[in-house]
């Protein structure tokens, strides 16, 4: 059934998948949380496991306030509320990211200025934000692509220079870090993720982090379908109702038990995600630097998350060519992003044209391999053996 080179790619050969990409993580203690958030007869939002990881965040990330959300895509929909976007506001966007990203500022009437990426970390060229600023610009947004840092220091600098908010999408980032400091309290706000593709997962969730004092009431409000509920709950008013722009953004209690069962244990699964990332890494430094494959660059001063293992390609054939040979050793790899700047919807929300070359070739090279808690040692030697077949 391995035969050929040729026919490892036919699709009659083909091995049904047994090495997913992803498997969402479990570490055994979520089913008694969840049961203790039933006994408590409290399942809506804002019970006492929503309580506990907010808290638990705020504790360990040293961050004004948490707000758990029912996904990331909402968490960056409050940011945009929260700065009062308008119609013709301009936002910087990476363009090598996922369509939320963009999503939650165009929903307001925002126009979309496209940044292109860095080669090497695939995160926000700072080089060249500068010139994507105008007199338009109300914020900027970077994505820390794999949960390693962008250059925040100088992507703070300009900003500050500007007086324009940053707002951290930190899907991929959580409890990684920038020359000692933790993604997603540099920015004003910070917003993470935690479907089942993420490091920390409750299913579907996500969550606010806000790093002003001036905005910690007004998303109160925004989370609590624009009425001033909490106020009331805390005795501060007699009464509430409806004052301003809102939407229902809490998760249920259940999602946040299960949640908890994970934060409690981010240090044994990060640990293990570690050990996942290094032996991708060290295991096909060989093959990669023989066959022009690029592997994943940390920084100096970066603390990453271990979120993705990716590998780019010479170009887009060989990378094409990976995934198949994968896929016919029931090995599932994945690309990732299409450029939003290219996209008939990027088109249509741009506020101009904006050159992202390296954006372009980075989503035609890249591709992903299985990552994820639950890896095994065994499954991981059979996917860096068969990406050493390649070309071998």
């Amino acid at each position: 059934m391995m035969g050929s080179s040729k026919r490892t790619t036919e699709k009659v050969d083909a091995l049904p998948i047994t090495i997913p990409f992803n498997r969402p993580c479990f570490v055994g203690t979520e089913p008694g949380y969840m049961s203790e958030a039933l006994e408590h007869r409290r399942i809506s939002g804002d019970g006492i496991f929503t309580q506990r990881c907010q808290e638990l965040l705020e504790r360990q990330l040293s961050i004004l306030r948490v707000f758990l959300t029912t996904s990331c895509t909402h968490a960056l929909e409050m940011t945009a509320l929260l700065l009062d976007l308008k119609p013709e506001d301009e936002v910087i966007v990476p363009a090598f990211t996922f369509v939320s990203t963009a999503n939650a500022f165009a929903l307001r009437g925002a126009r979309l200025v496209f940044a292109d990426i860095r080669p090497d970390t695939l995160n926000l060229d700072e080089v060249h934000l500068e010139s994507l600023i105008t007199e338009r610009t109300r914020a900027i947004v970077v994505v820390h692509y794999g949960g390693i840092a962008c250059e925040m220091d100088s992507i703070m600098a300009t900003a500050s220079r500007h007086k324009i908010p940053v707002i951290e999408d930190n899907a991929h980032g959580l409890f990684a870090k920038y020359r000692g400091v933790y993604l997603g309290t540099f920015g004003a706000l910070a917003t993470q993720s935690f479907h089942e593709t993420k490091n920390f997962t409750c299913g579907e969730g996500g969550a606010l982090l806000i790093n002003d004092s001036d905005l910690i009431e007004r998303a109160e409000i925004i989370r609590e379908k624009g009425t001033n509920r909490r106020r009331f709950l805390r005795g501060e008013v007699d009464k509430y109702t409806w004052v301003a722009l809102g939407s229902s953004y809490l998760p249920s209690d259940i999602l946040a038990a299960h949640l908890y069962a994970q934060l409690e244990a981010r240090n044994e699964i990060q640990s293990r995600r570690k050990t996942i990332w290094d032996a991708y890494y060290d295991g096909l430094a060989t093959w990669a630097e023989k066959h022009e494959f690029q592997r994943p660059h940390v920084p100096a001063g970066c603390e990453q998350g271990y979120h993705t293992f990716y590998l780019l390609a010479p170009n887009e054939r060989e990378r094409d060519a990976l995934i198949g040979l994968l896929r016919a050793r029931g090995i599932s790899s994945v690309f990732h992003y299409s450029p939003l700047h290219r996209s008939e919807m990027g088109r249509r929300v741009a506020a101009r044209h904006t050159d992202c070359a390296v954006t372009e070739s980075v989503s035609a090279r890249l591709l992903r391999l299985p990552f994820y808690y639950s890896l095994s040692d065994e499954d991981q030697e059979r996917v860096i053996a068969a990406v050493q077949s390649h070309r071998s």
